[in-house]
């Protein structure tokens, strides 16, 4: 990997993008605060023994100071789902960054083109939307704004191939590609759990068995988290289904708090 790498944020696409930059050699990770860091360290160790491989966790290296990331070439940022929390710290990070520094959001559903004015080096930025769990998921959505030099394309497909991962650049509209054809159907599955006296598991077992999908919908939402998928309908134009907004109030939120439409 020629760039040196950094990532922001501690969350489950953080963490699966630094275990999988860690098998191609070192990269830090910003977490928020000490707990986040002590949390996104054990993920990433227990996501690297996962998968049996020869890397040393040292690779990955947390820190909570923004100034830390001051030399790396390529960072990309992976927290909420939030535009006002994401261009918060994308202009920060352009205040701490070199002029040649590459920046990148994972965003699944926001505008790359006001995420790059906003960040303050439009030249220079690019939308890498990964999926999860990402040491697995070959995808990678490429969007470049407008103003995206050449040199910032060869840099992002590089790094994309240098994972492993299969890039394809996609247009910047709300949901880009997968999301904007995959939460309909979602979305869907919810509504006929509500019309009718159908379980999750046994509209989760329909579509994995009779259309040979890998997981079912419910179960897939529960993964993506109720709550961002809720954002990304909202993004997209999508009405959220009630019963995911309900799940939202309990706090009922997926795999990432035990339950959701399945118990974990």
């Amino acid at each position: 990997m020629d760039e040196r790498l950094a990532i922001a944020g501690s969350g489950a696409i953080a963490c699966g993008l630094a275990a999988t930059a860690a098998h191609h050699g070192p990269v830090l990770l910003l977490a928020r605060s000490d707990n986040s860091a002590e949390r996104a360290r054990a993920t990433v160790e227990k996501t690297l023994r996962r998968l049996g491989a020869e890397v040393d966790p040292e690779h990955v290296r947390i820190v909570t100071d923004p100034r830390e990331l001051a030399e790396a070439t390529f960072v990309v940022e992976a927290i909420v789902e939030d535009h006002d929390a994401k261009s918060g710290l994308l202009a920060e990070l352009d205040r701490i960054l070199g002029a040649e520094a590459i920046l990148a959001s994972t965003t699944s559903s926001l505008s790359i083109e006001r995420l790059a004015a906003e960040s303050g080096r439009a030249q220079r930025f690019v939308g890498l939307h990964v999926f999860n769990p990402v040491t697995r998921m070959q995808l990678v959505e490429l969007i470049f704004p407008v103003a995206a030099t050449a040199d910032t394309r060869a840099r992002a497909l590089a790094l994309c191939e240098a994972f492993e991962k299969t890039p394809v650049e996609v247009p910047d509209i709300p949901g880009f590609v997968v999301n904007r054809l995959l939460f309909p159907y979602l979305f869907s599955a919810v509504r006929l759990l509500e019309q009718t006296d159908i379980d999750a598991a046994g509209i989760d077992t329909c579509m994995r068995l009779g259309a040979g999908h890998p997981m079912g919908p419910l179960a897939l939402l529960d993964l993506v988290g109720l709550d961002v998928s809720a954002a990304i309908g909202e993004t997209i134009g999508e009405s959220v289904p009630d019963r995911i907004g309900q799940l939202i109030a309990e706090g009922t939120l997926g795999r990432k708090t035990g339950r959701g439409f399945h118990s974990y």
